[in-house]
């Protein structure tokens, strides 16, 4: 920003020096998770191939890192907040690294799903600690605002070189290589961030309670997984336990926040409509976006037969269009309203979405790229506005927490969207009817349905693909409907919940 002004910030304070050199270290962080989110999917038919996972063993592998990061963000993010959260960046930050490497080797769906699952700790220690930093290095608000575009277009950076570096390794190495990509990234972010990133927390934070963090990742895990295996297999006492145990600690959770003299998230924040307005809106999105797009690189890979590599060129358009879509939502919102802004762009997402409730096995490619384009360019408008009304409803002091809260709706609902519209799919894809001696694993994934296909006569196996693809596009159909009706609703409490809403032009007082 050579040659721009120099705003006073929050309370006359100067701008802080190297803020923006700063930011492009939390932007590497960002980076590091949306690549690893993102090459997951496009690894998939060959890490089934690999690993033989049962249909929900997939959806575990899916979901684990989604389930442990959702339950642990709340509790990291108030740990930034105490111990510093430069310090909790830049060592999860290395344990993200490590981590990779077990990702990277595991040997069977169970040692995967455990690596997912560790990894997802890590990645809890990530996320509130860069929106966090944001919000203590940037004062004027409209630095803000453009740092939040930045970062928000920096993970749909990160989801289109996830794909291209992935698919690029995948022509040529085994799936595990796309997790290594994340140690050279984890490198340069720890070496550059100790020298260039502020340390900044609460300075009177009170103790950290574990009991409270015992609380948030059970009750956040339990219901979680009562709802993704009722989808699976309807209800049953395992599931109606695990939901209870989940709502019964939720439930003490948030009473126990009450009582505290420093809570890990200030429950009162939630009375404030626009918080919960973005908060909400945020979960739901992913929701409706998440099961759907989990499928996608397998529909790209498996029913239209592209390399991983022209897979992971196809999603570049969503983006494409989430990059310049965070650079401008903050001057959109000033321009026009900010729920007009968030609305707006759920309702285009809504609308795209439901096209793809008519695809088929042969559908063209410029059909896809549209509609993954205008899906990318709405969540880029939603998603930055939402997060620059978190941040700033809260005390800097408190800046972890509040962003805790935010990261915590995207991972519930990317967890609750692979199990409810993941659960949609694979409902569907199960009831195919294949040839005779179609054999039981081709009816648990598609990916098992090719590698079935790999050892039948030509024929039998022409058969097998032809009923697995159509039965598999039959799901993602119906699932595309169910996300589409979902971020349609979205846009209507979004309008109804951040009526009278403003990005602030003037420094927050708390």
């Amino acid at each position: 920003m050579i040659g721009a002004p120099t705003p006073t910030g929050r309370g006359g304070e100067p701008p802080r020096p190297g803020r923006w050199l700063a930011l492009g270290v939390l932007v590497l962080a960002v980076l590091l998770v949306a690549v690893d989110a993102t090459v997951l999917g496009l690894a998939t038919p060959y890490l089934s191939a690999d690993l033989e996972p049962t249909g929900t063993q997939l959806l575990w592998i899916g979901d684990s890192y989604s389930f442990v990061l959702a339950g642990l963000l709340i509790s990291m993010g108030s740990l930034g907040d105490r111990i510093g959260r430069k310090r909790l960046l830049l060592i999860g930050a290395t344990a993200f690294g490590l981590v990779s490497v077990l990702n990277a080797y595991a040997q069977t769906p169970e040692m995967m799903i455990v690596a997912r699952a560790l990894l997802g700790v890590a990645g809890a220690t990530l996320m509130p600690s860069t929106l966090a930093l944001i919000r203590n290095l940037f004062h004027d608000p409209r630095e803000r605002s453009l740092a939040i575009g930045i970062w928000s277009a920096a993970a749909s950076a990160g989801m289109a070189l996830g794909p291209i570096v992935g698919g690029a390794l995948l022509e040529y190495f085994w799936w595990g290589s796309v997790f290594l990509i994340n140690l050279p990234v984890m490198a340069l972010l720890v070496l550059v961030g100790a020298r260039t990133l502020p340390e900044s927390r609460n300075p009177a934070p009170g103790p950290w309670d574990l009991p409270s963090v015992l609380l948030s990742l059970v009750g956040m895990v339990g219901v979680v997984y009562a709802i993704k295996e009722a989808a699976a297999d309807g209800p049953g006492w395992p599931v109606l336990a695990a939901g209870l145990l989940g709502a019964a600690g939720l439930t003490l959770f948030v009473r126990r926040q009450r009582q505290l003299p420093a809570p890990l998230v200030d429950v009162r924040l939630f009375r404030n409509r626009g918080f919960s307005g973005a908060v909400l809106a945020d979960l739901l999105t992913i929701l409706g976006l998440s099961g759907l797009l989990f499928f996608l690189s397998q529909y790209l890979q498996l029913v239209q037969d592209r390399g991983p590599m022209e897979a992971g060129v196809a999603e570049l358009p969503a983006a494409a269009g989430a990059v310049v879509a965070g650079l401008i939502a903050g001057a959109t919102a000033r321009r026009f309203s900010v729920r007009a802004v968030v609305s707006g762009g759920l309702a285009v997402i809504g609308l795209a979405l439901a096209t793809l409730t008519v695809i088929s096995q042969s559908t063209g490619y410029p059909l896809l790229g549209a509609v993954l384009l205008v899906v990318g360019f709405g969540a880029g408008l939603s998603f930055t506005v939402t997060a620059d009304i978190i941040l700033t409803a809260v005390p800097r002091e408190q800046a972890g927490a509040a962003s805790a809260v935010s990261e915590t709706a995207y991972e519930l609902g990317a967890a609750l969207g692979i199990a409810l519209l993941g659960s949609v799919v694979t409902n569907v894809y199960r009831d195919f009817t294949g040839p005779a001696g179609t054999p039981e694993a081709a009816h648990e994934s598609l990916g098992g349905a090719v590698v079935a296909a790999a050892h039948l006569p030509a024929d039998t196996a022409t058969a097998l693909l032809a009923a697995a693809r159509d039965s598999f596009v039959d799901g993602m159909n119906l699932a595309a409907g169910v996300g589409a009706t979902l971020l349609l609703l979205t846009a209507a409490v979004a309008w109804f919940l951040l009526r009278d809403q403003e990005l602030t032009d003037e420094p927050v007082q708390h």
